[in-house]
This record gives C-alpha cells, sequence and structure tokens, in this order.
C-alpha cells in the first residue's frame, strides 16, 4: 500500500482529477486517461451543467488537497432560495439561520480544470486525453482503449484500476455483462428530464436580477431554476416532463409554443431571456436518474467512484460534493495502513455505501420540495421556524438541509434519519396547531426537540418489529 504503485484512473471529470491530485500528493504513479478533448483548450460543455453548488463537503475536500483558496475565487456566494411566482413576485428563503451557511455556485469546466492542472504539477502525475476506455479486463487489471486522434487501439495495466468515468462507467458495465461474480445493479431514470438555457448578462456585464441566490419558479409538475456565472450570465436549467402534462419536451417543437409556454408559466423570466429559443433548440433534453450499484470493487483489482458507482440527480445540489467526499473518505482509508488494496476497497464500500445511498433518496425527495413544497404555506412556515432555531441556537438545532449541505461531519444516512424524523415532527405541530413561527423560541426547541425524539423512538420501533 506503499508510494510508486501504479494506478490507473479512467475519467478526468471532478472526482477523477481530484483523485488523481490526491494519490499524486501521496507519491503514487497515477495515469489518468479521459475520452474528451481537454477542456482547458476546447469547450466541451455538449447541453451538460455548466455551473454547480458548491458547499461544506467539496470544501473538505479542496482542504485536504491545500486548494480552498484557489477554488473560492470561482465562487458566487448563493444565501437562499429566490421564490418566483407566475406574477413575477419574489419571496427570498434563506438556506440557514446561521450567516456563515450558504451555497456557491461554481463553473464545472474551470473547477475541474484547476483540478487538473493542480494534478499535472505533479510528476508522477499524467493525464492523456481523447483517449476512450472501450473495456476493463478487472481480472487481469488492465483497460482497453482507443486514441480518438489516431484511431489505434491500445492496453494499459496498473496495479489497481479505478473508475471515475461517471454514470456510463464502462467498469460497471463490465463488472454487469461479466457474470464472473455477483453484481447488482439499478438505474431509475425519471420521467422528467432537463433543458439547459441562458439569462446573458446586460450590455455592461452586470447581472440581470439578484446574483447572490438559486433562483426557483415552482410550479408543481415541473420547475426552472437559475445560478449566476461569474461573467454576469445566468445557468437557466428546465425540468419538465419528457412526454407527459399540458407541457412538455415532446410538444415544445415550435418558437411558438416556447415562447407561450414561458409567457404563461415563467412571466419574468421571459423578459430576461430574449435568447431563450435559440437556447431551447441548440441544447439536448437530458435525462435525469439514480444508479445504484454492489459491489464497487473487484478483489482490490477494481473500483467504482463517484457517478460511476453511485449516480444521482442534482436536486439537492450534492451530486459533485457526494463524489468529492468519496475521495475524502478513500483518502482516510489510506491512512490506516491496512494490508491490501482489496482490504482498503471493501472498507471504503462498507463505511461509504449507505450514505451514499441516503443522499440519492434526498435527493428525490428534494426535487418533490423545489417543484412544488417550497411554494406552500406549511413548508414556509416550517422554514421560517427551522431559520429562528437555527439563529437563536446554533450549536443546538440544525434543519436536515443544513445537515446535509453544511455539516461534513455528519454523514449523510445520519441526516437523513434525523432530518426526515425532524420535519415530520415540525410539519405535525404546525398541522395540529402546536405550534406557530410567533412563539417564543425557547418553547419552540424543547417542543420540537421532544416530538422529534418520539418520531425517532417509532420509527425505530418500527424497524424492530418488521426484522
Amino acid at each position: 500500500m506503499k508510494g510508486q504503485q501504479n494506478v490507473l484512473i479512467i475519467g478526468a471529470g471532478l472526482c477523477g482529477s481530484l483523485l488523481a491530485l490526491r494519490l499524486g500528493q501521496r507519491g503514487y504513479r497515477v495515469s489518468v486517461y479521459e475520452k474528451r478533448p481537454d477542456l482547458r483548450k476546447t469547450n466541451i460543455s455538449a447541453g451538460r451543467s455548466i455551473n454547480l453548488a458548491f458547499s461544506n463537503r467539496g470544501a473538505k475536500a479542496m482542504n485536504m488537497v491545500g486548494i480552498l483558496d484557489k477554488v473560492l475565487p470561482l465562487c458566487i456566494p448563493m444565501n437562499g432560495r429566490m421564490l418566483h411566482d407566475k406574477e413575477g413576485k419574489t419571496i427570498f428563503s434563506p438556506y440557514s439561520g446561521r450567516e456563515n451557511e450558504y451555497i456557491n455556485s461554481i463553473s464545472r469546466s474551470e473547477l475541474t480544470a484547476l483540478l487538473m492542472s493542480e494534478a499535472e504539477k505533479h510528476t508522477n502525475v499524467s493525464i492523456y486525453f481523447n483517449r476512450q476506455c472501450e473495456s476493463v479486463d478487472f481480472e487481469g487489471t488492465t483497460a482497453f482503449f482507443k486514441d480518438l486522434e489516431t484511431n489505434s487501439e491500445f492496453i494499459e495495466d496498473a496495479d489497481i484500476i479505478i473508475a471515475t468515468d461517471g454514470a456510463g462507467s464502462v467498469l460497471r458495465k463490465d463488472y454487469f455483462l461479466s457474470n464472473k461474480f455477483l453484481f447488482s445493479m439499478s438505474q431509475e431514470f425519471l420521467s422528467h428530464g432537463y433543458k439547459e438555457l441562458s439569462i446573458l448578462p446586460t450590455s455592461n456585464g452586470d447581472f440581470k436580477t439578484y446574483k447572490n441566490a438559486l433562483h426557483i419558479w415552482p410550479r408543481k409538475d415541473f420547475m426552472l431554476i437559475a445560478l449566476p456565472n461569474l461573467d454576469g450570465s445566468f445557468t437557466v436549467t428546465l425540468f419538465l416532463d419528457f412526454k407527459n402534462g399540458t407541457y412538455n419536451f415532446k410538444d415544445l417543437d415550435s418558437s411558438e409554443k416556447i415562447i407561450e409556454f414561458f409567457k404563461k408559466e415563467f412571466p419574468d423570466a421571459l423578459q430576461l431571456m430574449p435568447n431563450l429559443t435559440d437556447d431551447f433548440f441548440k441544447n439536448p433534453s437530458s435525462p435525469l436518474g439514480t444508479v445504484k450499484c454492489s459491489p464497487w470493487n473487484y478483489k482490490g483489482n477494481t473500483l467504482l467512484m463517484g457517478d460511476a458507482a453511485h449516480a444521482i440527480v442534482p436536486f439537492y445540489g450534492q451530486g459533485m460534493n457526494a463524489s468529492f467526499e468519496d475521495v475524502t473518505v478513500f483518502d482516510s482509508i489510506l491512512d490506516r495502513s491496512l494490508s491490501s488494496w482489496e482490504e482498503v476497497f471493501e472498507t471504503f464500500e462498507q463505511e461509504r455505501k449507505r450514505d451514499t445511498d441516503a443522499i440519492a433518496e434526498l435527493a428525490l425527495d428534494n426535487f418533490n420540495e423545489m417543484k412544488d413544497h417550497v411554494s406552500n404555506d406549511i413548508f414556509r412556515i416550517k422554514r421560517d421556524i427551522e431559520m429562528i432555531l437555527e439563529k437563536t441556537f446554533p450549536e443546538r438545532y440544525s434543519s436536515k438541509y443544513s445537515m446535509v449541505t453544511f455539516n461534513e461531519d455528519i454523514g449523510y444516512r445520519e441526516a437523513m434519519i434525523k432530518g426526515r424524523a425532524q420535519d415530520k415532527a415540525i410539519l405535525n405541530l404546525i398541522s395540529d396547531g402546536k405550534i406557530t413561527s410567533y412563539q417564543s423560541p425557547d418553547i419552540l426547541i424543547d417542543i420540537i426537540e421532544k416530538a422529534t425524539n418520539e418520531v425517532l423512538e417509532d420509527d425505530a420501533i418500527a424497524k424492530s418489529l418488521h426484522k
């Protein structure tokens, strides 16, 4: 398990580049193969999400490799959600009652480029582009590649191979098709997809609307969101059913229909988007899905990491952060000086999979919250109460969102279990008229903590009865 072993990483995206950087710092000889061109030299976004939400778990990973000071200048703080109704009226909903807790909009390409460049500063790290992985011999620890520039094929071997090649992972596919060991996999897609649009900056390069928020136009069956970019633009994403509902991607097949749709549902956004129809027809409508699988490794030869092991939908803003946390967890396991790569890989999956399964569930929950619940009165009362408690008792109370997003020392599963119990307790108390946002915080927190503990006890009893 010492340095100077050869590590082959498939995929130079966010997870793969961070992993290469960290393993390079540890002294391993690292070769990274990426099928796409070098994004530092050419634009390869191709309709993928241009910017992402960067929060505490991601920051912890950047601290690990010592580059947080280089990442923060790429960020635009978003202190909360700016909710837009059909009349164009807005309500700002903070993410936390603590002033130091906020998420950041960050450019996917700029962050990936930074990680690549930092990794390549180490002479023991090499990144090769336009090298497409065709298959992996996970028993022989070799990978077969095609050079997309010369059309030639070649084989690479290593002591270990780690696949960080995303939701369409070649290694995961080979695990599934091999029939050489018991491997389970599920891919569940939403009926909704997404399409990237944009709000361009003013002629002076300014933002056309408030920049320090994640803007949401919730419409129950669909929604629009917008995240700010450093150049004054916003990346806008439409989440819409592919073929069902009054409006869907299949039927929005003309400029007239698209304008009619936005004029009815998002009139204030439409005023900011004279480029709407051009973006709509230029960018693809892409699917949204969750991938789960097990095991993530084969006999210490190969390992799945990041989206290759656990792709999730984007509605909690944790896809990138979860992949980065994979690397910090993996790094902490390397510190234990275990006896073999097989022990490292198995320990990594044992300690990580329950958390990645949990964030996959939470991301699906948040889809319903963002497109519908955020505009409901009872949800707003709940958020008001949570903001009061977080502000008054910053060390004692955290909402589910805060535990997931801002507390990097709480695992996703623990945050999910406690957060769901809190949500259930507060919503029941509001519905029963037992609490309001006008009550004393000292009274509120005692009532809510008691009710939350009762929910947790009931859940524990229910689980024991079903064993």
